[in-house]
């Protein structure tokens, strides 16, 4: 007499094959879809990159494009140039979890909210015939609810923005999600991030809009209506990166042609 399908046993049997099996099929797709994953990864930091310069295109020639981009690595600590680590592979977010990659920043210097910063960071330059035409630098800083990455372009004075945005964050959509809005992004463009003569940066975003009777209405741009936190985020951590512990050190070294 055949024994009864219906035990304990066999139901067990079956439910542990089958999970065994469907983590192999998964563990196997993740495995042979990380290329991909990580060429996709990096045509969005390129096209992004590409879109704080102000050059555009499309999926198909971001590669063709980014030639005209120039990427060197910046030591933070001396606000200079490095060959310490190779441009090829260089993970700026991972050497920022890693103690011995990174540098760990006090309550008054961590204004971002980022706690430990890269030693090392990835900056990109468009150039013409020697001199920069745009710095394309990233960023980062916590917003309301996720750390938003992104890049703020300067344009061949080191001082006037030419571009900014982020390609990655978790804020409210429609709220704080608006920092994606093109013509949130277009404010940015034209402000000024340092008074002549400092490097202390006066840009910001204010709550409100800028208006014609503003006070220093080239270093202000409008917060985001009904997303205050993360415009102070925003704000806080353009504040950091363009800072002393920043790029601020690095940007006074190129104008003084000293990297």
């Amino acid at each position: 007499m055949a024994s009864s399908n219906d035990t304990i046993g066999k139901t067990l049997t079956v439910a542990v094959s089958l999970c065994v099996v469907c983590s192999i099929i998964v563990s196997a797709a993740a495995v042979m879809l990380r290329p991909a994953q990580q060429a996709n990864k990096d045509l969005d930091r390129k096209s992004n990159i590409l879109a704080a310069a102000g050059i555009t295109g499309t999926n198909e020639n971001v590669d063709e494009l980014f030639q005209q981009i120039t990427t060197r690595i910046l030591d933070m600590e001396t606000g200079k140039f490095t060959d310490a680590v190779d441009v090829e592979g260089y993970d700026a977010r991972q050497a920022a979890k890693d103690p011995a990659q990174s540098i760990q920043l006090t309550a008054d210097q961590d204004i971002a909210s980022i706690r430990r910063q890269a030693r090392y960071m990835p900056v990109y330059m468009v150039e013409n015939q020697g001199e920069i035409e745009k710095l394309i630098l990233p960023v980062h800083g916590y917003g309301l609810w996720s750390t938003l990455y992104g890049f703020i372009a300067l344009e061949g004075d080191l001082n006037t923005v030419g571009g900014f945005g982020f390609y990655e964050h978790a804020e409210t959509p429609g709220l704080g999600g608006e920092v994606d809005n093109p013509v949130w992004k277009n404010l940015w463009q034209g402000k000024s991030v340092y008074a002549e003569g400092s490097y202390s940066p006066k840009l910001a975003v204010i709550k409100g809009k800028v208006g014609a009777a503003t006070a220093d209405a080239e270093y202000k741009v409008d917060g985001l209506s009904g997303a205050t936190l993360t415009s102070v985020g925003v704000s806080n951590l353009v504040q950091f990166w363009m800072g002393e512990n920043g790029y601020a050190p690095f940007l006074a070294n190129l104008k003084a042609g000293g990297v």
